[in-house]
């Protein structure tokens, strides 16, 4: 299913870019606010040296899957120095803590998003597109709501939207984007991470993007995660 393209990726982009270069970087939109920890929270698995150390060794990797970011998904950032995100920990579509061990072998975009993030809801249905073209053994979007409070929000907007692809992956703690943001990849949501088969991050972006179209689908294929 066609996606219509929105004409406010290119205006957010730029706003964007000048943020993480460091000129926005207190004021850009940031769309994470206080949010009451909820009671669910999955463990965080352990990363090794030897995972450390596997994940450094691809910035070559990195670099090359970033130069591929063009076009509606320009706004991608190599990891500098990529590292491993094994440990990240969330809820699975059955509720089951899990992390990103767990998906061992494949490719994953994993995104985090609110129902009150509007540049989040504006960005499902695309990723719902991405992952009905795309997902499968070697690839998956990950989608990570991050609402506080219990599930009946989330549900209804994608149950509204028609988002009927996507896995329903849960932390309402906000202990995964507060994670992120320590490791300096995340200032607001949406926030989106390109992790390769070894859970090493490749590259990553703030701020939405058009993740149905040809440009979204060659940095995946870069990464590994084509069909």
């Amino acid at each position: 299913m066609a996606v219509e393209k929105k004409s406010m990726f290119p205006a957010l982009r730029l706003i964007l870019l000048a943020a993480v270069a460091g000129a926005l970087a207190g004021a850009v939109a940031v769309y994470v606010t206080s949010r009451p920890a909820g009671n669910q929270q999955a463990p965080a698995a352990s990363v090794s040296e030897t995972d450390v150390a596997a994940c450094a060794a691809k910035a070559d990797t990195a670099k090359s899957v970033a130069a591929s970011a063009t076009g509606e998904v320009a706004a991608m950032l190599s990891a500098d120095p990529p590292q491993s995100l094994k440990s990240l920990a969330f809820n699975d579509p059955e509720g089951r803590p899990m992390t990103l061990a767990d998906r061992a072998g494949k490719t994953v975009l994993l995104n985090l998003w609110a129902t009150w993030c509007f540049p989040c809801r504006e960005e499902m249905p695309a990723l719902n597109a991405l992952q009905k073209e795309l997902g499968g053994d070697r690839f998956e979007v990950i989608a990570v709501n991050v609402d506080a409070g219990d599930d009946a929000k989330p549900k209804k907007f994608l149950s509204e939207t028609r988002i009927d692809t996507l896995g329903y992956y849960r932390d309402n703690t906000l202990a995964l984007f507060n994670e992120l943001k320590k490791r300096g990849l995340a200032l607001g949501l949406p926030v989106t991470l390109l992790i390769d088969a070894e859970g090493c991050l490749l590259a990553h972006m703030n701020g939405p993007a058009d993740w149905s179209g040809e440009d979204a689908k060659r940095l995946i294929a870069a990464a590994g995660g084509g069909a």
